[in-house]
């Protein structure tokens, strides 16, 4: 006999609750989606909890409602509400600052107070301090890296690269390539992973996760010069980037705890957008 779960998803309307709601759902998990001041937050038992509510590119313009999401609300919930496990979504960006080194869970994070950019840096900070303070042994952190879907699923920098790579794709004729140029570095290098692959972690940190603190990444940083190099090759375009100026140097995100747990072998970047476009490609040949 198979018992029920239930999960409550906080800030579900958001990408990775979306994905994350149906992902549970077909699992047969009964899942609600509250308002931040649902009244029902603390009056019934909320089962596991995502947190996924918060704030990215527009942090700093909205500064008062990155810290209620990452840190009030948060508080609230771990202090008042009645819960099995929680699963509160940070970032591999809190170790940006600590320049080419192996980031591990355990590693020391440099962070300052007079840096705008560290606001959402340090909120995030907190709330993982939260956890591991006041969630009594069941509130995980997931310290997600460059989080990607299919082009047309999510905004940021490689969604919307696939989705110009596509267009310009449409236009490909036997005459003159498609010539696409980037704004950005070629020699920027992130670590990727796959919303799929995210799920699958959350799911298992909620259910079975020992630690407090997880990386949730690809493993592996991949530059801006593979993921045109990788795209160009699958879609018949040519891709240029419009400048090659430095980038700063960024960690390496340690999966090691999440393969040692659970077994965590994540997809790689490169094969996966290059299957993607090609697929795309051969259907709007058809």
């Amino acid at each position: 006999m198979t018992l029920e779960r239930h999960a409550t998803l906080i800030g579900g309307n958001g990408f990775v609750g979306r994905h994350l709601h149906a992902r549970l759902h077909g699992e047969g998990w009964t899942c609600w989606v509250p308002r931040r001041d649902d009244p029902q937050l603390w009056r019934r038992d909320l089962g596991h909890v995502f947190f996924c509510a918060g704030l990215t590119g527009d942090f700093v313009a909205r500064t008062f409602d990155t810290v209620e999401a990452h840190v009030s609300l948060l508080n609230r919930v771990l202090r008042d509400a009645h819960y099995e496990s929680l699963v509160y979504l940070s970032s591999t960006r809190l170790y940006d600052s600590l320049g080419d080194v192996e980031a591990i869970e355990e590693l020391p994070l440099r962070l300052t107070t007079d840096n705008p950019r560290h606001l959402y840096d340090l909120s995030k900070a907190l709330g993982e301090s939260l956890c591991s303070v006041a969630g009594h042994g069941r509130a995980r952190v997931a310290r997600l890296s460059c989080v990607w879907g299919e082009p047309s699923d999510a905004e940021g920098f490689l969604p919307e690269l696939m989705r110009r790579v596509l267009a310009s794709r449409a236009t490909l004729d036997a005459v003159q390539r498609p010539r696409l140029l980037v704004d950005a570095s070629p020699r920027m290098a992130r670590d990727y992973v796959h919303i799929d692959d995210v799920l699958d972690a959350l799911v298992a940190l909620a259910t079975q996760g020992e630690a407090t603190i997880y990386n949730v990444a690809g493993g592996r940083n991949v530059s801006n010069a593979q993921l045109v190099e990788r795209l160009a090759a699958a879609s018949g375009c040519e891709i240029v980037h419009a400048h090659g100026r430095e980038a700063p140097p960024l960690p390496r995100i340690s999966i090691a705890r999440m393969a040692e747990e659970f077994g965590w072998r994540p997809a790689g970047v490169l094969d996966r957008i290059g299957r993607i476009v090609e697929q795309e490609c051969a259907c709007s040949s058809w």
